[in-house]
């Protein structure tokens, strides 16, 4: 596994990004502030070219007063895609520029300002090849935030641009009639604050800029073609499948591969693929890149050009050990250890024994309350069934807001999963009177992991139901797993798991005991604590698990980025505003948190 020349290239550059964006990105953002101060502020305004310009027609000063305001927002607003090198960023800040030099001239007539605009314009058009990212997948939404967000901008800078002449108002005007002024200058209208001499054009100008901005830039996400998050196809279905079906045992995540929410590029020889997902600006890919492992390094490298070409930052969420090794050395990236996956070997496990007494105590109490279960494969279930089970478990999720990325399917039932594993825990007698689904009380949804293992997608269970339903199926489906065919069971992912072992243990230094405390306190949100005890009980062997990333410093981003993406963080638009996609069914960590930890 030799890398390519031209990655061996960019390795030898180093991980970092280029620094010309980043400079000029943050030069656009002071440049910002510049032109919004020179817009709002009075005392910005002074000059010893203040008599000259009292010879030039009157609406030049308030007309460059709102050029100077409003270019300053849209340089502010364009700085983050100029330092991720957007080729349409770069474009309106190169028309934007040379207004913001005339507006510092004509209002301020500020050399130095004039010479930093023009200085800023000439090293983008000078590195103006650096500028080639390109665009981000985006939908309709995007006006409603722009609407929201830019308005609510406008209205708090609006109030400060009526409140900086405290001299030339007329009278003593409230907060509200300052309000309902700014409310009425963004819509181009005349409100109840008056001022005297030509401060009140330079407001009304202002103002009328601002809700102009905030018009345009809603129309324009409004009607600009829509690029959507790519879906998973067909054909790359077709061709995931065909690699899983030969190396799908390599690793317990890679069935996951399949969610339809996700995109893929293939190594050149189509032998593997990383499949992938764009959430805010980070290119995040899940667990181990899928097929040969003499053709990661193809993928991978695919998988980076593409990030570059969309000034993505590149993450990898939950690999294994093999598969960091080879992300580090292929990319120069790092990787760090975040959790561990818990593996349950059939043929070792067993009811008996001290260790198994709470479990084994629970799951013989649970059956002589007459629950029964049942274990299949989704194939061997009826239509009928497979339905009241689809949604039995869309109704018992915790959460209104789908979670799971990395370690979920996003599906159940679907025709093409028929290897995967159901398994129901049924109460009979239980009538329909009782629940809408029968004597159904709760599901656990597997997926095939290579030709003789299973990984837990889904744990849901009826409210209603006793506690200990996730303990009663997992205990079946490591019990049916001999007559299945399956040899190993993946269960969930515990984070920082060997952190909180280690910290409870004797002689466990101040540091561990504080990073075990924060965890433990963040556990209450992120279920950290119960996901890792919860696994522990069915005595497994625990598989490290590590995220990949370029620098330390875009590790908050990549966190908040994957907090999105698993659910955790939820950003989309009100539901009258969303597209019109069906809602997908599972979540492998939907898990005791949600459902009857604190019983088990």
């Amino acid at each position: 596994m030799v890398p390519s020349e031209g990655l061996r290239r960019r390795i030898l550059r180093g991980p970092r990004p280029d620094a010309v964006p980043s400079l000029v990105g943050s030069a656009c953002a002071a440049v910002g502030l510049i032109d919004v101060a020179a817009g709002v502020f009075p005392r910005f305004r002074h000059s010893r070219m203040h008599t000259f310009a009292e010879v030039l027609p009157g609406a030049l000063g308030p007309f460059a007063a709102a050029l100077s305001l409003s270019s300053g927002v849209l340089l502010l607003l364009l700085a983050h895609g100029i330092k991720r090198r957007k080729r349409r960023a770069w474009r309106a800040a190169v028309v934007l520029l040379p207004a913001g030099a005339v507006a510092q001239f004509a209002y301020r007539h500020s050399v130095l300002g004039v010479l930093l605009s023009l200085a800023l314009c000439f090293l983008l058009v000078r590195h103006r090849a650096e500028f080639a990212a390109l665009p981000d997948p985006r939908s309709r939404w995007r006006a409603l935030a722009n609407f929201v967000l830019l308005g609510a901008g406008s209205l708090v800078l609006g109030l400060v641009v009526v409140s900086v002449h405290p001299g030339r108002v007329v009278g003593d005007p409230s907060i509200a009639d300052r309000l309902q002024h700014v409310l009425f200058g963004l819509m181009g209208l005349e409100g109840p604050v008056d001022y005297t001499g030509p401060t009140s054009w330079t407001v009304a100008y202002s103002l009328g800029s601002l809700g102009l901005l905030t018009a345009v830039t809603t129309v324009y996400f409004a009607f600009r073609p829509e690029h959507p998050a790519a879906r998973l196809d067909e054909d790359d279905e077709g061709r995931l499948r065909a690699l899983l079906e030969r190396h799908g045992g390599r690793d317990s995540l890679g069935y996951f591969a399949l969610r339809r929410d996700k995109s893929v590029v293939f190594s050149p020889s189509g032998k593997a693929a990383v499949c992938y997902r764009v959430v805010s600006g980070v290119m995040l890919a899940g667990g181990d890149p899928i097929g040969d492992v003499e053709a990661w390094p193809g993928a991978i490298e695919r998988f980076m050009d593409e990030a570059r070409s969309h000034s993505w930052t590149p993450a990898v969420m939950g690999c294994s050990e093999t598969g960091g090794e080879v992300w580090t050395r292929e990319t120069g990236l790092t990787a760090l250890e975040i959790g561990d996956e818990a593996v349950v070997d059939v043929a070792d496990f067993s009811l008996a024994g001290r260790a198994m007494r709470n479990v084994r105590q629970m799951v013989k109490r649970i059956e002589r309350n007459g629950y029964e279960t049942r274990v299949r494969r989704v194939r061997d279930i009826g239509p009928t069934e497979l339905d009241r089970i689809r949604r039995a478990a869309a109704d018992w999720r915790g959460t209104d807001t789908e979670r799971g990325f990395s370690m979920a399917l996003g599906r159940l039932g679907d025709p093409a999963d028929g290897d995967c594993v159901v398994a129901t825990a049924h109460l009979p007698g239980a009538g329909d009177e009782a629940s809408p689904y029968g004597d159904l009380k709760a599901v656990l949804h597997f997926v095939p992991w290579g030709e003789d293992g299973l990984s837990l997608e889904l744990m849901r269970r009826d409210r209603s139901a006793d506690p200990g339903m996730n303990e009663l199926l997992i205990v079946a489906s490591l019990q049916a797993a001999p007559r299945l065919s399956v040899a190993q069971v993946s269960l969930n992912f515990a984070m920082f798991r060997s952190a909180l072992a280690r910290g409870e243990r004797l002689g466990a230094g101040p540091v561990l005991r504080c990073w075990r405390g924060l965890l433990i306190f963040l556990s209450r949100w992120f279920q950290i604590e119960s996901l890792y005890k919860f696994n522990a009980k069915f005595r497994p062997r625990w598989e490290p698990r590590f995220v990949v990333f370029r620098t330390a410093r875009e590790l908050p981003r990549i966190g908040f980025a994957a907090l999105q993406a698993e659910g955790f963080v939820n950003l989309v638009p009100p539901r009258p505003f969303r597209s019109r996609h069906p809602r997908p069914c599972g979540h492998r960590a939907d898990h005791p948190g949600e459902q009857d930890v604190r019983a088990a």
